[in-house]
């Protein structure tokens, strides 16, 4: 089977790409040839202007369409705008840290909506046009904490170990088609919103940002070393070849040694 990755003439919808991984899996679709669908909550010039760029640099089509993925209507609407859907990257997501008989309700549930919620609503959505196409995948970015957990992050944990479990079910539902449900599960990746977080994190506890890094940040990742955006965007690309048709219900880490503790 073919590992090269030509995408031409595929769309692929990813949730959550203004920035961070999103941003690196719509950059690395691109390149290989897939018209995108940026999204997220915000609905600005400079929104619009990323999908430009990207356009402009890869020579396919790509559009930014706004969705508030916390309301399942919208989810749903992401997709029917978008009108096609070879590709579904269900990245969208936010956090809170908190013990438990402290976490806010309203956190509770606007994170399972966005992060849980919103992906099966796209999925039902986008299975219909994958089906009708003849080819699909659906690639959900958990994390590490869907295969594991950390205190005072019940909700987050909840939501993505939620993820895993759905991408098994829809992986079985498509088992007899040409369309295959992955789950990929970063460890900790250096994002804008990780980097901007460095600084502070070294002066809470009086340390270099080097030390910050590799004693609190990287603390459960063996490798001392954070995935790129690049990295998680080649493996959904692998994922969409050939190659990878009999991998599906399954789950991919990219967490440096994390989940082998």
């Amino acid at each position: 089977m073919a590992l090269t990755t030509d995408l031409s003439g595929k769309t692929a919808i990813i949730t959550g790409s203004n920035s961070g991984i999103g941003l690196g899996v719509a950059r690395e679709l691109a390149r290989a040839g897939a018209d995108v669908i940026l999204n997220s909550y915000t609905d600005r010039d400079e929104d619009h202007a990323l999908a430009e760029e990207i356009a402009a640099e890869h020579g396919v089509t790509a559009r930014y369409i706004q969705a508030d993925l916390s309301k399942g209507d919208q989810a749903r609407a992401l997709v029917e705008q978008a009108g096609i859907c070879d590709i579904l990257i269900n990245n969208a997501g936010i956090q809170h840290v908190a013990p438990i008989e402290e976490f806010p309700v309203e956190k509770w549930d606007a994170i399972i909506a966005i992060m849980l919620s919103s992906a099966f609503h796209t999925t039902a959505m986008a299975l219909p046009m994958m089906r009708k196409a003849g080819w699909g995948r659906v690639i959900n970015i958990a994390s590490a904490h869907g295969l594991t957990a950390s205190p005072y992050k019940s909700a987050y944990v909840s939501a993505k170990h939620g993820v895993v479990g759905m991408t098994k079910v829809v992986a079985l539902e498509t088992a007899k088609e040409p369309i295959t449900a992955n789950a990929i599960c970063p460890g900790y990746v250096l994002t804008p919103l990780v980097e901007s977080q460095i600084p502070d994190t070294a002066k809470k506890y009086g340390m270099t940002e080097e030390e910050a890094k590799q004693k609190v940040i990287l603390e459960r990742q063996p490798s001392k070393e954070f995935a790129t955006t690049e990295q998680l965007g080649g493996t959904v690309a692998f994922l969409c070849t050939d190659a990878a048709a009999q991998i599906t219900g399954t789950t991919i880490s990219v967490d440096g040694g994390w989940t082998a503790l």
